[in-house]
């Protein structure tokens, strides 16, 4: 009983001190509450406002987002009510997206977006024949205009050279302070459910995700796509500039700003998207990510997944795994770890919904992750519905299974990384 005591002392000193860590970069108290706002349009489908977000060189920095409706988009916003709410963090070479928001309206939610560069895009432009928002696929052509008082760049600088000193000339300080000041913004809004949020993010805005989840739990559900923690190891491109940084400021970079170490107090249901092959998040990374998490957490690894921002919000499982948090919809099936023995792998499965289909998918290769070459043949499912089974190749070095339900969504096993001298 006294070891017992000892170990739960130890877990609340351990907790509190995450959470003072956490308390000492940001401002949870105040960014809860919903910052100054404008709209620069009101009256469109699409609407865009500017908030203030923290200061930055010596004064209140400028936010841009887009917001949308289901009553904006059909033009009767007084037909919104008690509606779910999700913020939504683009990528590096990103913005505040008008169809993203679009999406997630037509899907029955509020939804805002945010630009993380101190820049505002065009206004949205529609069709005059059809009134269909016109969609600019090339991104870097997309028009974004510096704001006045825009916060930090979203470069290199200010994302890692920063680090040390005073926190207000770092990007993640002003990342995060804007999406929680964004979540208090769309949480005071009439037509919002204050206690039915989600939020999810592509690439850096998954990074950001991962961070954000794991400081306001406020949010029911977040969804990071490709982003994770873990960079300044293994094969990730960040690793260089972590690595280029002078060892003090390398060690505060981790501790502040590396999801690993946020992570750990992640509570807020989570369900991680990526590809195996991903260069930017690399799939040993991504799985010590998901490790990290404390709460329920879900997955969903794609063979080959491209990176982007239209790929990143694709899957329809990202929408379904929000929605089994705030609307009591049927979850995503949930596969147990995995297990090996001999040369047969099984892993047992939950689902509401029954399991279509269900595959094996393997590499024997070794060297760089995202140059690994993947197979995949089909699992065995028993009778019930309840166990996957498989033959693991003599020489595979990665494995895991995915298990697709009658809706047509896909989760994942843990992934598994079979032990050899070069792996």
């Amino acid at each position: 009983m006294k070891f017992l005591s000892i170990l739960i002392l130890i877990a609340m000193t351990s907790q509190l001190y995450a959470e003072d860590n956490l308390t000492s970069i940001w401002d949870l108290k105040a960014l809860s509450k919903p910052p100054k706002m404008e709209w620069v349009d009101s009256n469109v489908p699409i609407r865009s406002l500017i908030f203030t977000g923290p200061d930055y060189n010596g004064g209140p920095t400028q936010v841009f987002a887009f917001y949308a409706t289901p009553g904006t988009l059909s033009g009767d916003p007084s037909k919104d009510k008690n509606l779910p709410a999700v913020v939504l963090l683009h990528g590096g070479g990103g913005t505040a997206f008008a169809d993203w928001v679009e999406l997630w309206a037509k899907r029955g939610y509020a939804a805002i977006a945010l630009d993380f560069s101190g820049r505002r895009p065009a206004s949205p432009v529609f069709d005059k024949k059809t009134n269909k928002l016109v969609v600019e696929r090339n991104h870097g052509k997309l028009i974004r205009t510096r704001l006045p008082h825009g916060g930090p760049e979203h470069t290199g600088e200010e994302k890692f050279k920063n680090v040390g000193g005073d926190i207000t000339d770092d990007w993640q300080y002003h990342a995060i302070s804007n999406i929680l000041l964004a979540h208090s913004l769309v949480r005071s809004f009439p037509e919002v459910d204050p206690e039915r949020t989600a939020v999810t993010g592509i690439s850096w805005g998954g990074y950001l995700t991962c961070i954000a989840a794991s400081v306001d739990s406020r949010f029911k559900a977040a969804v990071p796509v490709y982003g994770c923690g873990f960079l300044y190891e293994g094969e990730s491109v960040q690793k260089p500039q972590i690595d280029r940084l002078s060892p003090e400021k390398r060690e505060e970079w981790i501790k502040m700003y590396d999801p690993s170490k946020h992570l750990v107090n992640c509570h807020v249901p989570i369900f991680f998207v990526n590809g195996t092959n991903d260069i930017h998040y690399p799939l040993d990374s991504y799985m010590k990510s998901y490790h990290a998490v404390p709460g329920e957490k879900n997955l969903r690894i794609e063979v080959n997944m491209r990176h982007g921002h239209p790929p990143g919000w694709a899957p329809m499982e990202i929408e379904q795994f929000v929605a089994s948090k705030i609307h009591n919809a049927k979850p995503l099936a949930k596969i147990d770890r995995p297990e090996q023995h001999a040369a047969q792998a099984t892993a047992q499965i939950q689902s509401q919904i029954p399991i279509a289909k269900a595959h094996f998918h393997w590499t024997s290769d070794q060297g760089l992750l995202s140059k690994r070459k993947w197979s995949t043949t089909a699992a065995a499912l028993d009778d019930k519905g309840r166990v996957l089974t498989s033959q693991v190749p003599d020489d595979a070095t990665i494995w895991y299974f995915t298990a697709t339900d009658e809706r047509g969504a896909m989760t994942s096993s843990e992934v598994i990384f079979v032990a050899t001298k070069n792996n």
